[in-house]
């Protein structure tokens, strides 16, 4: 079972994950943390990619690619996978295609889908205390008094990634660069659409209905 797991900033991508690795045994492979323990590792293309992001600079499509075909070959993934973060472009998605060509390739790929007026909700509400890190919802957790922190009567703020100008700008650039992969692989009959609102239960039933077929 090969997955691909799409979905905008807030859709519950992470959440949704860990429900599909636990009911199918199979490993989440995600871009940042193969990134980070390569690096860690020292391994070539790790050397490679610290050099990109030491300055700043996005790392290159042939090293991510090379990066997760490593990934790809250890024992864990021999029952399948579900890939979190990768691809993001159709250029990656061409990669992937090519890499497995020898094999069966992917079986799905789910596509979390919730409106932007949801998202927005879900994460332009979020509130985290400046003393213990502790964060809070104004819909779904909201603290005992406003502006406090139920733990430890630290100041509540919201953080610049949380606020509406930056989240309007990440929904634009995963539009922007989803849309196309979104059809990428709806010519190539993999994709299936998941509606991602409601309890955090009943979306992972909808995924798994999608796997199980």
């Amino acid at each position: 079972m090969r997955l691909i797991l799409l979905g905008p900033p807030g859709a519950g991508k992470g959440t949704q994950a860990e429900f599909i690795v636990e009911r199918n045994g199979i490993p989440q492979i995600s871009t940042g943390d193969i990134l980070r323990e390569a690096v860690k590792a020292g391994t070539k293309l790790g050397l490679e990619a610290k050099s990109y992001m030491d300055g700043g600079k996005l790392v290159p499509d042939e090293v991510v690619v090379g990066l997760i075909a490593e990934r790809l070959r250890k024992d864990d993934c021999g029952e399948g996978y579900i890939l979190d973060g990768f691809p993001r472009t159709v250029a990656q998605a061409e990669s992937l295609e090519q890499l497995l060509a020898q094999d069966k390739g992917i079986d799905h790929v789910i596509s979390i889908e919730v409106p932007d007026d949801e998202l927005m909700t879900r994460l332009t509400g979020r509130f985290t205390c400046r003393k213990c890190g502790a964060m809070y919802h104004k819909v779904f957790s909201p603290p005992k008094e406003e502006g406090v922190c139920d733990k430890c009567s630290g100041e509540l703020y919201q953080r610049d990634d949380d606020k509406e100008a930056t989240i309007r700008s990440r929904l634009d650039v995963y539009h922007n660069q989803t849309s196309p992969l979104i059809e990428f692989y709806r010519e190539r009959s993999k994709l299936r659409s998941v509606e991602g609102t409601g309890g955090i239960e009943e979306i992972a039933g909808r995924i798994e209905a999608v796997i199980k077929g």
